[in-house]
């Protein structure tokens, strides 16, 4: 299926990205961060044209659902790994590796392995390993989609606080349409590859929603 994108997302703002199975979410997030390549079009950051940049030329972060830890490692060096790779820290490194557990409420948890944590300790730290990466933008391929309600709830807030303190970019891809509302974010609905409906989610998510958005949302509702 061809999938022709045309969006603008505001400079330090939350935008939730929604949509049916297989409309083009996460390639939408690909695309930006530059693990898909565009077959036409320009993708612009901030100004600059990064159409052709590879991915560790934007000023991206990703995180995905698999929180892509590695076993053998405590907390401080998964999270040290957004720093350097070759976790060939100084101090400068090493304060902002322990900002980042700290701002994330990881502290005091630093020498855990992966194995000793929970999953929503997992994700917070995939989002410590992309703060001190200081990127302005923060992209959540359905980051909290194996969290139960509570868990997901409680990652948003933590995202929602992150953003507030740092004004970074978020934007996230999420089957729930409710995550949206939780951060008063944007909303953007995919639909066959194409943004049918963009605005705040509170008013996409009130009864005046588009027809394509609330056969989707009645879906949603059902279950189906």
């Amino acid at each position: 299926m061809a999938m022709h994108f045309n969006l603008i997302i505001e400079p330090s703002t939350i935008t939730a990205i929604i949509g049916p199975s297989g409309a083009g979410k996460s390639t939408l997030l690909n695309l930006i961060a530059g693990f898909e390549r565009a077959k036409s079009g320009r993708i612009f950051i901030a100004g600059a044209d990064v159409t052709y940049a590879a991915p560790s030329e934007r000023p991206v972060s990703m995180v995905f659902q698999d929180n892509n830890l590695f076993a053998h490692l405590d907390v401080a060096a998964n999270v040290g790994l957004g720093r350097k790779p070759n976790l060939r820290l100084d101090e400068a490194d090493k304060a902002a590796i322990a900002d980042a557990i700290r701002k994330v409420g990881l502290a005091g948890k630093e020498q855990r392995k992966p194995e000793a944590l929970s999953g929503g300790e997992r994700q917070r730290v995939a989002i410590a390993r992309a703060l001190v990466r200081n990127r302005p933008i923060l992209l959540l391929d359905e980051a909290f989609a194996s969290l139960g309600p509570a868990l997901r709830h409680e990652m948003l807030d933590l995202v929602g606080s992150l953003q507030d303190e740092t004004a970074m970019t978020v934007v996230m891809v999420t089957h729930h349409p409710d995550d949206a509302l939780r951060l008063r974010s944007m909303l953007v609905f995919l639909d066959k590859g194409k943004v049918v409906a963009s605005g705040p989610a509170a008013n996409l998510l009130s009864t005046g929603a588009p027809t394509l958005l609330r056969k989707y949302l009645g879906a949603e509702d059902s279950g189906l």
